[in-house]
C-alpha cells in the first residue's frame, strides 16, 4: 500500500467522523442552518457502497485481463474496501431492522 492510499483512506475516515459529529456542533453554533436528513444520508451511503463495489469489480476485471497499469496492490485494497463497506452497510441495516422491531413491540 502506498503512502497516498493510506493518506487517502485516513482522509476519508476523518471526513466520515466529521460528518457524524457535525450535526451536533452545527446545531449549537447555527440552529437555522440546513442539515441533511437521515434518508438523504442513508441514500448517499448506499450509493457509495455501490460505487465501491463497481470500482472494485472494474479493477479486478482489469487485473484479470492483464491490462497494463493494473496493480495487484491497489486492486486488493479496492476489493477489501468494497467488502468492508458492504459488511458495514449490512450491519447498519440489521440495526435499523432491530430498532424497527423494538419500536413496533412497544406498548402504546
Amino acid at each position: 500500500m502506498s503512502t497516498i492510499d493510506v493518506n487517502n483512506l485516513l482522509s476519508q475516515m476523518r471526513q466520515m467522523s466529521a460528518q457524524v459529529r457535525a450535526p451536533q456542533a452545527v446545531a449549537k453554533i447555527a440552529p437555522t442552518a440546513a442539515q441533511p436528513d437521515f434518508s438523504s444520508v442513508l441514500k448517499e451511503s448506499v450509493s457509495a457502497v455501490g460505487r465501491n463495489q463497481m470500482e472494485a469489480g472494474r479493477m479486478a476485471a482489469s487485473f484479470e485481463r492483464g491490462d497494463p497499469g493494473a496493480d495487484l496492490g491497489r486492486t486488493m485494497i479496492a476489493v477489501q474496501k468494497a467488502d468492508l463497506s458492504l459488511r458495514t452497510m449490512v450491519e447498519v441495516r440489521n440495526k435499523l431492522v432491530d430498532a424497527y422491531k423494538e419500536i413496533m413491540n412497544m406498548p402504546v
